[in-house]
Order: structure tokens, then C-alpha cells, then sequence
């Protein structure tokens, strides 16, 4: 059996369909409406005089911290390798750094 789904992408605004995402910042703040072709015609012209006068500011990223752990591992094999050294793991979730040394130790 086929299903086919269809996502309608409705104006924020008015409700109006055909309605695509529109991205900008303010004040500091990210923010992302739907907006018809003509609200964002609207939003354009609302924001013409401001961008005509403003700077362009690049994104700046704060510096991600350093990986504390090594090459990614995968889970699924540490969590069976723990089975069978007799080490109690969940299926999900958080795996504890005694058990993830023992694993590295060991491969």
C-alpha cells in the first residue's frame, strides 16, 4: 500500500497557503515565520529603509569545547561487548565512563 503525504505550508499571518519560511534576526534573536508572497513583500518593504543603512555582520561562532572523548565508538558493539564481560548497561541512554574505559582499554 502507498501513502503519499502532502505538506501545506500556511502564512502565519493570514492563514493564506503557499507559504514559505522566511528567516531574520532582530535585536540580538534569531526568528523564522511562514509568509505568503505577499506579507513577505510586506516584511520586505518594512525592512527596506533599515538594511539599506545597516552593516552586515558576519555569524560569529563561540569556540565549541574540545571532544573530551576520542574517536566516535560505536555503542551498539560497546553495549554487547559489556554484556558479555558480565557488566550491567542499558539499552539506552548514557553509557558510564568505568564502562567506556574498559572498552577502549580492551579494543
Amino acid at each position: 500500500m502507498a501513502k503519499s503525504v502532502h505538506v501545506v505550508v500556511s502564512d502565519d499571518l493570514d492563514g493564506s497557503e503557499g507559504a514559505e519560511t522566511v528567516s531574520f534576526g532582530f535585536d540580538g534573536l534569531s526568528y523564522e515565520i511562514d509568509l505568503s508572497e505577499k506579507n513577505r513583500a510586506k516584511l520586505d518593504k518594512a525592512f527596506a529603509p533599515f538594511l539599506e543603512h545597516g552593516r552586515r555582520v558576519t555569524q560569529r561562532r563561540r569556540p565549541s569545547a574540545a571532544r573530551t572523548t576520542g574517536p566516535r565508538i560505536d555503542r551498539a558493539s560497546l553495549r554487547n561487548w559489556a554484556r558479555e564481560q558480565g557488566l550491567h548497561v542499558s539499552d539506552r541512554g548514557r553509557i558510564s565512563a568505568e564502562i567506556m574505559q574498559k572498552y577502549e582499554a580492551s579494543h
